[in-house]
C-alpha cells in the first residue's frame, strides 16, 4: 500500500509505503529529483539491503535511516514499511535540529545505522502506524499539522533508540555531538569543493585536533576519512550509473587534475575509476 500527502501551499510531500513490493529509490538510474529522507522498517526475517551498490544485512525488526541522496533497494520490499518526508513539509533548521532533516538520524552519524525494535518498541510503532494511517484519510484543514506532529513522533522514538544504541560513551556530550552533527551536513553540502578538514574546521571554529578528538569519542573515522570516503561514494554512484568520463567526474568533484582524482580513487579503493566502472558487478562489497 502507498500513502501520499502534499501540502499545495509548501509542495511538501509525505510517503508511506509498506508492504509492497516493488519499493525502492534509484535516484540516478531514474534520473529523479525528488529528494526524500526514509525511514525504512523491516517488519520480517532478515534480508539485505543494497544501499550505494553495497550490500547490507538489514537484520529483522530493526529501522534504518536513509538520506535524500542515496540509492537503495531491499531483498523483500514486501516486509518494508518507510516513512518518507521531504524538506518542504518537516525541516525546521534552527529550533528542531535533532528530529528534522538535519537530526542525528540523518547527519549525526558517519556509518549506516540498524536501530534494534524490541517487542514493545514494535508494538508501540504498529499503533503508531494505525494513527498515520487514519489520518492519511482525513481531508481536513488540520491534516498537515497532524501529520507533521505523527513524523515529529516518529523520529524522536527512533532518534532515542539509535542514541542509545549507538553512542556509548559518555564523554560525547550533546555539544560535542552537534559538531558532529554539523560537520557532516557540512561535508554534505561542500564536499565537492571543499576536500580538507582545515576548511570545516575554521566554518566550525575548531581546531583541526579538536574535531579529530570528537570524532575519537564516537567511532573510528577520522574527520578526512569522513570527507574522502564521501568523495568516493559520489565517484561510485556517477561510476556505476552515469555515462560520464572520469576526467568529468573528477571535475565535478572539484578536482582540476584528472591523473590526481584518479590515483586518489584507486588509492582509496585498490581499482582505478575504468576498472570499477568495468568490473562494478563484482566489487559490490558487503556493508559491515
Amino acid at each position: 500500500m502507498k500513502l501520499h500527502y502534499t501540502d499545495p501551499i509548501s509542495a511538501g510531500e509525505l510517503h508511506l509505503t509498506f508492504h509492497q513490493t516493488d519499493f525502492d529509490q534509484q535516484f540516478f538510474q531514474q534520473g529523479r529529483k525528488d529528494k526524500f529522507l526514509t525511514l525504512a522498517w523491516n517488519d520480517g526475517p532478515d534480508q539485505t539491503a543494497m544501499i550505494d551498490g553495497i550490500c547490507y544485512k538489514f537484520p529483522a525488526h530493526t529501522i534504518l535511516p536513509l538520506m535524500v541522496n542515496q540509492t537503495f533497494s531491499f531483498e523483500k520490499p514486501g516486509q518494508i514499511i518507510a516513512w518518507q518526508y521531504n524538506r518542504n513539509f518537516y525541516c525546521i533548521v534552527d529550533h528542531d535540529k535533532e528530529v528534522s532533516c538535519v537530526g542525528f538520524l540523518f547527519y549525526g552519524s558517519a556509518e549506516t545505522m540498524f536501530i534494534a525494535l524490541d517487542d514493545q518498541q514494535q508494538n508501540k510503532l504498529k499503533l503508531l502506524l494505525q494513527v498515520f494511517v487514519e489520518e492519511f484519510g482525513d481531508k481536513d484543514a488540520i491534516q498537515r499539522d497532524m501529520l507533521q506532529m505523527l513524523v515529529k513522533r516518529l523520529i524522536i522514538i527512533v532518534t532515542r533508540l539509535a542514541k542509545h544504541q549507538y553512542l556509548k560513551e559518555q564523554a560525547l556530550t550533546d555539544d560535542k555531538l552537534d559538531v558532529l552533527r554539523k560537520f557532516n551536513l557540512m561535508v554534505e553540502n561542500n564536499y565537492r569543493k571543499a576536500h580538507t578538514v582545515q576548511f570545516y574546521a575554521n566554518q566550525l571554529h575548531k581546531s583541526p585536533k579538536t574535531l579529530a578528538n570528537y570524532f575519537g569519542l564516537y567511532n573510528h573515522k577520522s574527520p578526512l576519512a569522513v570527507i574522502q570516503d564521501r568523495i568516493v561514494l559520489e565517484a561510485k554512484r556517477l561510476l556505476m550509473y552515469t555515462d560520464k568520463s572520469a576526467k568529468e567526474i573528477a571535475y565535478d568533484l572539484g578536482y582540476d587534475d584528472a591523473s590526481y582524482f584518479s590515483n586518489f580513487f584507486k588509492k582509496q579503493t585498490g581499482y582505478a575509476p575504468s576498472d570499477f566502472r568495468n568490473a562494478k558487478p563484482t566489487l559490490l562489497s558487503s556493508g559491515k
